[in-house]
């Protein structure tokens, strides 16, 4: 409304009003859209870093009698699991995984194809990972990967 009002020494004919706010409305929209798609999303970076796979599978203990528990957990996910998982991620944090764990680019090669600086590979390498464990924990709770008669 305040777009409108702003223009509306613009508005030519007072009949054509109602067509006249839609369309502004509409491409406030748009604008709006257009700038969140913009914006990377927001990810709790204090709750993943203090997710621990590791600690989560010895206290959960979803495979009892278990001697190796975290390759248990780890064996429970195909091809098809992990992929889901990565693209639960954050475009911002999947391609460099992606670059360097699964095509073998090194950290410095990835810096280099995405137009920054090494440290912030680096980073984005690190809090990946921890979301990377963080979602393959809620993924495997989601999909029956865990036993039941562990809980």
């Amino acid at each position: 409304m305040l777009k409108a009002f702003q223009r509306f020494d613009q508005l030519s004919e007072v009949a054509a009003g109602p067509a006249w706010l839609k369309s502004i409305l509409i491409h406030c929209c748009y604008d709006h859209g257009r700038a969140k798609a913009r914006r990377p999303s927001q990810v709790d970076f204090d709750e993943a870093e203090r997710f621990s796979l590791y600690r989560k599978i010895a206290y959960e203990d979803p495979f009892p009698y278990s001697d190796s528990l975290h390759l248990d957990f780890l064996q429970e996910f195909g091809r098809e699991d992990v992929r889901a998982v990565l693209m639960r991620l954050p475009l911002l944090y999947r391609t460099p995984l992606v670059l360097v764990y699964m095509e073998g680019f090194l950290v410095k090669e990835v810096a280099n194809m995405l137009a920054v600086p090494l440290g912030t590979v680096l980073a984005r390498l690190h809090r990946g990972r921890k979301l990377f464990e963080k979602q393959m924990w809620e993924y495997a709770e989601e999909s029956g990967l865990l036993r039941k008669d562990a809980r």
